[in-house]
């Protein structure tokens, strides 16, 4: 295609072949969100000079009702084309290398002459992009990649790859904001900096960065200086050991090193495609237009919460059909067993240890292979709580991802590497594959190892009814902005060769629990956990249809403000959906239908409950509050749910709110807009409604038992003198006391007493400053005697009589 789109009497039936030929599957952004002057003349530009990609042009500006691509545009005595490429280098195996002239300098003498300010729109087109739609060695031969391609190629890519096209229109340039008045060739040399610029930035975004052949990358590894420093460390002044140890260092990298396949991607996307459609009822990706703002120009490191291993598949599946790269992904080396391994590996997942302790050469080796990934731009994906979460609920951050993440960050900005941004991603399942296992771990069960058999078990599952998934991208962090607030100097703060410095274990955590709460204000509400919420709320997990249905619609409107996004349909359309999912039993009666779950089906929705349960945290407390004090003022509430506030928010990853007695006044007016509170002058008291009052109560029980737990714990440390208990000995104490009470009271919920959640109660209490550890005792003063004595006012006497009866069960 030349730079003007002159008369060619073959161009109007190959623009009619092309149109009925092609169908782009990707298109973006929509016309009317281009923001384009219909008052002012418009040319499109290409990253270069291509006959099909000018009549596609050709034919979506007509489709899309965008300004003709085709006849060009008259200003003043100057005739332009209505498309443009930028300019290239042409070497011709006769001819020595000739640059061809510039298409801008004719379009800004044109706007000097007339005055008249003109819109540049950068149009990127692929074809078959190379992480591609279908495999086949033709569509992989025909795919765009980083690499030019020539007229053969290109036609190829037409005939094989029309069907899989996806089309970026840019925002558009104005010219009279790049013309500051110097000569033209400086203005035009702008121009064509600024459109390279931004196709670079968009192919980095959809195909990612150029692939490294494999080989090629671990041998740079098993030759980097602190692979080979760890060698020396480890070799003394024997040559055999260190080649030996060069050679175990290969071997390692071999064992990490993921093996991207362009075929293999292809494969897995038809697969998941069918996966997706048989296993579930669809999936609602949101907030991927912050996503598509950064990539190309910025790291992206992906942080989702990890509730399956659908979630390693989903996420890539939903990046690529938005036009984004698939990451990198971490993997635990238990999945690299034969068969899926392998095809894992060359899907993009890179493999790693379950620990590094003792192991001083895979550790650098390992660290290299991910700093080399970062460094190049590669998009990465992992899971900062390590495992996937049993109990439903997000996990405390392991900091070992996050620190080596930090680590290579320091040592690209001293080499001059773009910067890096986190990426946080919700993922809520109606309903998940694993939930068999789950109820079985929680219960005491040994975790299975996982292998190809135990897979091809789950195919079974895949006729039976699953749902919807919902997919949504949290506000993204940007690490050096981050690092700016947590630690203004960190710039100078190391040189190359340092130990690491003083702050990082710190910046780590701050970093981790951030990250954790950016996961979970991206939650939405689903049918499955809205159920939950409600119906494991009463006491013997049954509860009038009409009755679940009210409060159904109180659990939307009060998580309006929070949640990420809300079901569609009717309370009833929803309890009938976690039916369909055989979570719960409808039973009609005479005097009213009833809606009941079985201890089975309880234990399971208490997993889908905890997904979204920290939305609620703030109203669940407040409403709980009130169980037995039925008037509370603002100032005895702010005191007795201050001490219990900040332990409840580290253990749900919930935000601090900039004051919280503003956030406490905030939810007593939302709860009397309900009609569950009343103003009594100075004071807030309960409705005399008793529906209104039975609500009020089954929002106060979502709490009860973190409540409870958190009892039950400083009972059995306030029982014994200070220094008494090390961290694992009130873990695994409170813990049988909790499992104790779970039993007596007839409360089969497994998650109520799960060892981790005290472990981090315990933590919680350290963080602030209620509990210090010296030589591995756990100490405490008045300020928590303090706080005991508060938290027991918020239990009614025989609640709190019930509790200490099991807390003297502590032996001395």
């Amino acid at each position: 295609m030349a730079n003007a789109t002159s008369v060619n009497p073959l161009r109007a039936p190959l623009r009619r072949l092309i149109d009925a030929w092609t169908q782009v599957r990707l298109l973006e952004p929509a016309s009317e969100d281009l923001g384009l002057d219909p008052d002012l003349p418009t040319l499109y530009v290409l990253p270069r000079s291509s006959l099909s990609d000018g009549l596609l042009l050709e034919v979506l500006a007509r489709r899309q009702g965008l300004p003709d691509a085709t006849m060009p545009r008259q200003l003043g005595e100057r005739t332009l084309p209505a498309q443009l490429s930028l300019p290239t280098t042409r070497r011709r195996l006769w001819q020595r290398r000739k640059r061809s002239r510039s298409p801008f300098q004719s379009v800004i003498e044109a706007h000097r002459d007339t005055g008249c300010d003109i819109q540049l729109v950068p149009v990127s087109i692929f074809w078959g992009r190379a992480p591609g739609k279908r495999f086949g060695f033709w569509q992989l031969l025909a795919a765009d990649s980083w690499r030019l391609t020539g007229r053969l190629r290109r036609l190829l890519a037409v005939m094989v790859n029309g069907r899989d096209l996806e089309v970026h229109f840019g925002a558009p340039l104005r010219l009279a904001e790049l013309d500051d008045g110097r000569e033209p060739s400086l203005t035009d040399r702008k121009a064509a900096r600024l459109l390279r610029v931004h196709f670079r930035r968009m192919r980095s975004r959809v195909l990612g960065p150029d692939l490294s052949h494999r080989r090629t990358l671990i041998e740079g590894v098993a030759r980097s200086e602190p692979v080979r420093r760890a060698i020396a460390e480890q070799a003394g002044q024997s040559p055999r050991l260190r080649a030996r140890l060069t050679k175990r260092a290969r071997r390692y990298g071999r064992e990490i090193a993921s093996s991207m396949s362009y075929p293999v991607m292809r494969f897995l996307d038809g697969v998941l495609r069918r996966l997706w459609n048989r296993l579930y009822d669809g999936v609602d990706a949101r907030g991927l237009d912050s996503i598509k703002a950064l990539a190309g120009e910025h790291t992206l490191v992906y942080v989702p919460c990890h509730r399956s291993h659908i979630d390693y598949l989903l996420l890539s599946y939903v990046l690529y059909t938005q036009g984004l790269m698939p990451p990198h992904i971490a993997a635990g080396r238990n999945l690299d067993m034969p068969l899926i391994g392998p095809l894992l590996r060359r899907g993009g997942a890179f493999f790693m240890r379950r620990s590094f302790r003792g192991q001083p050469l895979y550790s650098a080796v390992f660290k290299e292979y991910l700093h080399r990934l970062l460094n190049r731009g590669h998009p990465l994906e992992y899971f900062i709580e390590g495992g996937r979460s049993r109990s439903g609920r997000m996990l405390p951050p392991r900091p070992g991802m996050l620190s080596m993440t930090l680590d290579s960050f320091l040592r690209s900005q001293r080499e001059g590497g773009q910067s890096l941004v986190f990426v946080p991603v919700y993922i809520g399942y109606e309903r998940i594959l694993e939930e068999a296992s789950y109820q079985r771990e929680l219960a005491g069960g040994r975790k299975r190892k996982e292998s190809p058999l135990a897979l091809l078990r789950i195919v079974r599952r895949l006729r039976e009814p699953h749902g919807r998934v919902a997919l949504n991208v949290g506000e993204p962090l940007s690490l050096s902005d981050f690092l700016d607030r947590a630690q203004p100097d960190w710039r100078s703060a190391t040189s190359p060769g340092e130990e690491a410095p003083d702050w990082k274990r710190t910046a780590v955590t701050e970093l981790g629990e951030t990250l954790t709460r950016r996961i979970n204000a991206a939650a939405s509400l689903n049918p499955v956990n809205l159920v939950a919420l409600g119906l494991l709320a009463t006491p013997h997990h049954a509860i009038e249809a009409t009755l679940l249905e009210r409060h159904l619609t109180l659990l939307v409107e009060l998580g309006r403000e929070n949640a990420a996004a809300l079901p569609s349909g009717e309370p009833g359309d929803w309890i009938e959906q976690t039916q369909a999912l055989g979570m719960l039993k409808y039973q009609p009666h005479a005097l009213g239908d009833l809606v009941t779950a079985d201890p089975a089906q309880a234990t399971l929705l208490g997993w889908y409950r905890n997904n979204v349960l920290h939305l609620y945290a703030l109203t669940g407390l407040t409403a709980f509050a009130f169980r037995h004090q039925a008037r509370q003022s603002l100032d005895d509430l702010e005191r007795l749910l201050a001490p219990s506030w900040p332990v409840l928010m580290r253990e749900f990853a919930i935000a601090p709110p900039a004051s919280f007695r503003k956030a406490l006044a905030d939810t007593l007016e939302r709860l009397a807009a309900q009609g569950l509170l009343e103003r009594d002058a100075e004071a807030w008291r309960r409705t005399d409604s008793l529906t209104g009052e039975e609500q009020l109560r089954m929002l106060g029980r979502l709490m009860q038992p973190p409540l409870e737990r958190g009892y039950l714990l400083l009972s059995v440390l306030l029982n014994e003198a200070p220094g008494h208990f090390t961290h694992d000995a009130l873990t695994e104490r409170t813990r049988q006391l909790a499992e104790r009470l779970a039993r007596l009271t007839g409360r089969d919920s497994p998650e109520f007493f799960d060892a981790r959640l005290f472990a981090g109660l315990v933590q919680s209490l350290e963080a602030e400053g209620w509990l210090r550890t010296r030589e591995g005792r756990l100490y405490y003063g008045s300020r928590l005697r303090e706080g005991a004595r508060r938290g027991q006012t918020l239990f009614d006497p025989a609640l709190r009589h019930r509790l200490q009866r099991i807390a003297r069960h502590t032996e001395a």
